[in-house]
């Protein structure tokens, strides 16, 4: 079935296995929120001594300047969560900032003052509670708009929280928009938006996972985001540290519901999701093994162990390689260059 050998450079998945189609950002598979300065810094040097063995950060910081900043003082934290995205702490560039939702006063000064201090090495903005598309591209706008004003050649990712009955109801419109790289779900806002209707018990696991109107939002979040070529990201966990029940929400997150990714709050968190979230390295070693099989037949259909493949498998396979590297995973040296990870 395979073809015989010939000359012709090997082309890499990402050049013909897509045929125009968007291809879903490669995030790391953890959303780290800190909101004080000591905080911050302390996240920061952890994404370091993690990120140090592997080359890249296994872990993205966004700095909160919504529940992060004391009432008063919105304009000077916006000011230094900028500072420190800009210095040297910001060893891989994978720093964001969420700012205020719309309707508060200084969601503008935030995007201002963000941009301003650090708008080349911000990683990209969170936007919350926005209640409709409309409120997301009027972010979005300003957020343009600013980068323009500063000279800034770049166009910043976006991440928005899907957390009122609004933004669930448009997700998939908001998911098109082309700067949206990832929609998170906001658990906690999302359960009190039903004034009651929705138990306490479903801001935890199980009932996170099991209460019916939960359990749709998380499904409509994930298949929005996936169908436009977003990365669906998990609420947090409310169990600060222990490793097990945190490594089960994630697990459930990512089996049962299709999210690439999860919101961390403690740096106990961090190991647990990254466990859960990494593929099995056998699976590991099957993608590799038939990705480079595919490669040498010029990614046309091979067999392997028997079984049919062709590019719909090669797709699933190189989304899984790349997970595998975001998550830490152990891939062999020729297997990173032969294929461009």
């Amino acid at each position: 079935m395979n073809p015989p050998h010939t000359d012709t450079p090997h082309l890499l998945p990402s050049q013909v296995l897509f045929d125009g189609e968007t291809q879903p950002p490669t995030l790391p598979a953890i959303d780290h929120y800190c909101g004080a300065e000591k905080l911050m810094c302390k996240a920061a040097d952890l994404q370091q001594n993690i990120g140090e063995a592997h080359g890249h950060a296994l872990f993205d910081i966004t700095f909160d300047c919504e529940d992060g900043a004391v009432a008063g003082q919105e304009e000077r934290h916006a000011r230094r969560c900028g500072e420190l995205i800009a210095s040297d702490i910001n060893r891989y560039n994978r720093i964001g900032a969420r700012i205020h939702d719309v309707t508060h006063d200084h969601w503008q000064s935030d995007v201002d003052l963000l941009c301003a201090e650090a708008g080349d090495r911000l990683a990209y903005f969170t936007i919350p509670k926005p209640r409709s598309v409309d409120d997301v591209r009027r972010q979005i706008d300003h957020i343009n708009a600013t980068c323009t004003r500063l000279g800034l050649q770049r166009t910043l990712p976006i991440h928005v929280l899907i957390e009122t009955h609004g933004a669930l109801r448009e997700a998939h419109l908001i998911a098109a928009h082309p700067q949206v790289e990832s929609l998170d779900f906001g658990l906690m806002d999302f359960v009190s938006a039903h004034h009651g209707a929705i138990p306490a018990s479903a801001m935890r696991s199980p009932g996170q996972f099991e209460h019916a109107l939960v359990a749709r939002a998380k499904v409509e979040i994930a298949a929005a985001a996936l169908a436009h070529g977003a990365i669906p990201t998990h609420n947090v966990c409310t169990n600060l540290k222990d490793a097990t029940v945190i490594g089960n929400d994630a697990q459930r997150a990512r089996q049962e519901f299709g999210y690439l990714r999860m919101w961390s709050i403690h740096p106990a968190q961090i190991e647990p999701i990254l466990q859960a979230m990494r593929p099995d390295f056998n699976e590991v070693e099957t993608a590799a093994e038939i990705l480079l099989a595919a490669q040498a037949a010029h990614w046309g259909p091979i067999q392997h162990q028997g079984i049919l493949h062709d590019r719909a498998s090669y797709r699933y396979y190189w989304s899984l390689l790349q997970r595998a590297k975001s998550t830490g995973c152990t891939i062999p040296p020729h297997t990173i260059s032969a294929l461009g990870l």
